[in-house]
């Protein structure tokens, strides 16, 4: 789904809409509100809810907050945010503010388009985790997410793995570049070695398990992503070596994003 943020100007102050996706490949989208009017600044509870839900209207309740020389202080508001939702595709645009009626904007913000990941190799087998968090929620991923402000696609890689699965790697080499137009990710995959063979799940994971090539749960993966890499690196093996990859991921359309088969890989080049 395309990230957004949504920027309205009203007599009363700023106000911004934050819609996006958190996850890659995901069905749910997180809705944040905020307001700024002088110092005073207004910050509403995040809201994940599903794609198909985006009819009417999404209500959030808000939190104020009050910056001073002596540290934050806060106090809940009573009051609540209502925006009206246009579907327009795939993709669930907001049109207008109800707080002033004012027109917004649509764009797509810096920094959660770029999907970083490592393939992990260990003793023939391949490290996987199961997610703990939504969406895919218990189906089963590489270690991976989004890139960070300051850091390069490999050190990406290297956090998101420690962070989901608390596995020190070594990246050997990039892996595989796909680009999923419709929800306007990248994904960067690269091959990477245990540093030690110690393992554990993180905070966003269940489980984290070493999965033998032909025992691999390809009818439980949480992202039509993984399901190319994981694909991709099998041929290769068969033939004797890891290649480098380029391919486009169309999901068929009438889709959802919960349906990993649903796809075509284009444009797809190896070296």
């Amino acid at each position: 789904m395309l990230k957004a943020i949504q920027i309205l100007g009203s007599s009363s102050g700023f106000l911004s809409y934050r819609f996006r996706k958190p996850q890659p490949n995901s069905g749910l989208s997180l809705i944040s509100i905020s307001k700024s009017i002088g110092t005073t600044s207004i910050k509403t509870d995040s809201l994940l809810l599903p794609a198909s839900h985006y009819k009417g209207c999404f209500r959030m309740s808000s939190t104020h907050s009050q910056s001073n020389a002596d540290g934050p202080s806060s106090s809940q508001l009573s009051s609540s945010s209502v925006a009206a939702i246009q579907s327009t595709g795939n993709i669930r645009k907001i049109n207008f503010c109800q707080f002033c009626g004012g027109s917004t904007k649509h764009e797509i913000p810096d920094g959660e388009e770029k999907v970083v990941g490592c393939l992990i190799e260990h003793d023939k087998k391949i490290l996987m985790c199961r997610r703990k968090i939504q969406p895919s929620y218990g189906l089963w991923t590489l270690p991976a997410g989004y890139m960070e402000i300051g850091e390069s696609a490999a050190e990406g890689a290297i956090r998101e793995t420690l962070e989901e699965a608390n596995a020190e790697v070594e990246v050997q080499s990039p892996f595989a570049q796909l680009d999923i137009p419709l929800i306007g990710q990248t994904y960067m995959i690269f091959l990477a070695k245990l540093k030690t063979p110690h393992f554990s799940p993180g905070p966003e994971s269940s489980e984290c398990r070493l999965y033998e090539l032909d025992d691999i749960p390809f009818d439980s993966l949480a992202f039509s992503s993984m399901l190319v890499t994981l694909k991709l690196y099998i041929e290769d093996i068969k033939v004797g070596r890891p290649k480098f990859h380029y391919g486009i991921i169309n999901k068929r359309p009438g889709t959802s994003p919960s349906e990993i088969h649903a796809y075509t890989l284009d444009y797809h080049m190896q070296s």
